[in-house]
């Protein structure tokens, strides 16, 4: 089945309100990448059944920080009243801090990462199809608001069982044979989000994932453990730009990881096991001719995400 697959919003002015064209529907993401602002005390992220004033909330996902490092309140608003809260206390987004949310929907429940890393799940207390809005509002600036059509089917029960495993058992999944190729459908725009998730090898040299176009590798995202570092890169025709080499290795041989490759307007930004690693800004700036993730060397895929 094809899906009409909605265009993002850019930098929209906070409060923002949005239509989510469609509607909500099993296997649909909703991925929001910002920054909350210094100092913040809270903001607010509302999945709603319409656009009216008091219009019922199916998810209210409102992370406060009016105590200690912060916690997320997550609620649903049904005829006027707010039913039980639920509460974690976890400090995934800090005042001051980057981050991009990924909201998505399962059969009973909304799964909720952030920077690439599962925070919660929130179980389904308005269906699903009474769902047609979006609304952002705190301190928080948003530079995109995105939407991922349904994977297929096999590769969304992958990813569903991963957000329920440890990453000791990352190995649940069925393995991916690398050298790994696949297509990027419509190429990338800002709010797409590519998750890999796998196991370093224990005697691994190097890896390397490239985000590639017809004439070239927009990204070069090459961990080197010879050399105890991440070289990023640039591949224009048939020859390399400068390297990039700050920022550290944060991948360990024979551990699981998980890897979030966000794209931004003006940049990519790579999260690994939840934590923001790197920074790379477009040197390739045609992001819709870039169709392609290779990934390849010493490494096992447990799920790839595209």
């Amino acid at each position: 089945m094809a899906f009409y697959q909605q265009e993002p919003f850019y930098n929209p002015r906070v409060p923002f309100t949005g239509s989510i064209q469609g509607g909500l529907l099993e296997g649909k993401s909703i991925i929001i990448s910002g920054r909350v602002l210094p100092g913040a005390n809270r903001f607010h992220v509302n999945l709603q059944c319409g656009s009216r004033h008091g219009a019922d909330v199916a998810l209210h996902f409102n992370p406060r920080y009016d105590s200690g490092s912060g916690y997320i309140v997550t609620n649903t608003l049904r005829n006027s009243q707010w039913g039980s809260e639920e509460r974690i206390h976890k400090a995934v987004l800090p005042a001051g801090g980057v981050f991009t949310l990924q909201i998505m929907v399962d059969r009973a429940s909304y799964k909720i990462s952030v920077n690439g890393m599962h925070v919660m799940e929130y179980n389904h207390r308005i269906q699903l199809s009474m769902v047609d809005t979006i609304v952002v509002d705190g301190m928080v600036e948003v530079n995109s608001i995105a939407f991922q059509n349904p994977v297929r089917t096999t590769l969304h029960r992958k990813y569903c069982l991963l957000l329920h495993k440890t990453t000791s058992n990352v190995s649940w999944l069925a393995a991916q044979s690398v050298p790994y190729k696949s297509v990027i459908a419509g190429g990338l725009q800002p709010g797409k989000n590519i998750t890999i998730n796998g196991v370093v090898n224990h005697q691994a040299h190097r890896f390397s994932f490239n985000l590639r176009h017809m004439g070239g590798v927009a990204l070069h995202y090459n961990p080197r453990f010879d050399e105890n570092t991440v070289v990023r890169n640039t591949l224009t025709g048939e020859k390399w730009g400068s390297e990039e080499r700050f920022g550290g290795l944060p991948f360990n041989r024979g551990q699981p990881f998980q890897v979030v490759i966000s794209c931004n307007p003006h940049h990519y930004n790579v999260f690994v096991n939840g934590n923001q690693a790197h920074t790379y800004n477009h040197r390739f700036t045609r992001l819709h001719e870039i169709d392609v993730l290779e990934i390849s060397g010493d490494l096992t895929l447990t799920s790839v995400m595209v």
